[in-house]
């Protein structure tokens, strides 16, 4: 089978990979330092355009350029779509407190699980396609963006474009924790609710006054009976501020809401209902602002059919492929809802996503790059 033969030479060109690695980690990118991630832009666009690629780099003044790689442009139909980002959660000056290692069988390291090593994936299939003379079943493209972990306010657009002119997308996205692909993602909203009241003595003359933090206490309790988790839907009040001495009846008060839904129907309905609350104490008013920046990922029949065509392709390799949901957005949130077909969680296998102790199996790099060449030869 040709992606065992990619396996292999993946296999054998292991420790150079892990080399290639160990400098894009050391590479800081986080996500909203424009300089540094221009600067890995750059490498990864001469990488892309050394493996073939027609490279497009996507000038961003609010932030890092995101890139479009095209490769195999002259075969048959539209183009599978890979996915990933180079943007990390981790500041500057995080390797000098975390600093890359190897023990064992694991590398560690700030972004090596969340998504550097989709990089050297990508790097991998490329060259061993062009070494064994391997031809897709369809063009490639691959996009890299250097905002997932904000939100991708900046990329949406392009994302979307891209994934409704592609067959389907594959997001390199970290697996789950048993190595399952991701079917399903609960989509996520961010709310800000403020409160107006009006500012009194707290011991002269409290009625006159119209205490904020009382009405916030009434809408935090609206908010929680919101939750329905045999539903999926779940409501989060992370955050709250509000008042300035206590000897002050509170004239403002705030909070922020993280909402999270399995279906778009329920997406819209925790909307509807955060958007219509209203005030319960006289004297204040209620604004709610915000809504669902990353859509769910529906199972739907086309995912699930994707996922068994997936499946039927792993067993090829050896692999008895799982699938799962999570509560956690990606960029696969967005190419699902515009319709495509989406297959995520195809990355290295690791652990501790965002934690210090982030790191990946370094033996499930082979075994990764398989199941993604067996994807782009076979579907």
């Amino acid at each position: 089978m040709n992606s065992n033969a990619v396996r292999t030479f993946v296999d054998d060109r292991l420790e150079t990979y892990i080399a290639e690695l160990k400098s894009l980690v050391e590479h800081e990118s986080p996500s909203r330092d424009k300089g540094r991630l221009d600067l890995l832009a750059g490498a990864i666009a001469d990488r892309w355009e050394g493996l073939g690629g027609n490279v497009e780099r996507i000038a961003n003044d609010a932030g890092g350029d995101h890139l479009v790689g095209r490769f195999f442009e002259a075969a048959p139909g539209p183009p599978a779509l890979v996915v990933g980002h180079f943007d990390t959660v981790w500041p500057v000056g995080t390797l000098a407190r975390l600093p890359l290692r190897r023990d064992g069988g694991r590398l560690f390291g700030p972004g090596v699980y969340d998504m550097k090593t989709s990089l050297i994936l990508v790097a991998g299939v490329l060259e061993a396609f062009a070494a064994l003379g391997l031809r897709p079943a369809r063009p490639i493209t691959v996009l890299f963006t250097s905002d997932e972990e904000v939100g991708s306010k900046t990329s949406r657009t392009r994302i979307e474009a891209l994934a409704r002119e592609s067959a389907h997308a594959l997001i390199l996205e970290p697996p789950l924790a048993d190595g399952s692909l991701k079917t399903a993602r609960k989509g996520v909203g961010r709310f800000t609710l403020t409160v107006e009241g009006k500012a009194a003595h707290a011991g002269v003359a409290p009625e006159l006054g119209a205490s904020a933090i009382v009405e916030l206490a009434h809408q935090v309790l609206k908010v929680a009976a919101l939750n329905d988790p045999a539903a999926g839907t779940t409501l989060n009040v992370g955050l709250i501020e509000g008042g300035t001495t206590p000897n002050v009846v509170p004239a403002r008060a705030s909070a922020e809401i993280d909402a999270r839904a399995v279906t778009i129907a329920g997406a819209e309905a925790v909307e509807k209902a955060l958007l219509g609350l209203s005030a319960v104490t006289p004297g204040t008013r209620v604004t709610v602002e915000g809504g669902f920046n990353r859509p769910p990922m529906e199972r739907s029949p086309a995912v699930a059919e994707l996922f068994a065509k997936a499946r039927r392709v792993g067993e090829g390799l050896g692999l008895a492929l799982t699938e799962g949901s999570t509560g956690g957005g990606s960029d696969g949130n967005f190419t699902a809802a515009v319709g495509t077909p989406t297959l995520d969680g195809l990355g290295a296998a690791g652990g501790g996503a965002h934690a210090d102790d982030e790191h990946i199996e370094i033996g499930s790099i082979p075994e990764r790059a398989a199941l993604l060449a067996a994807l782009l030869l076979e579907i």
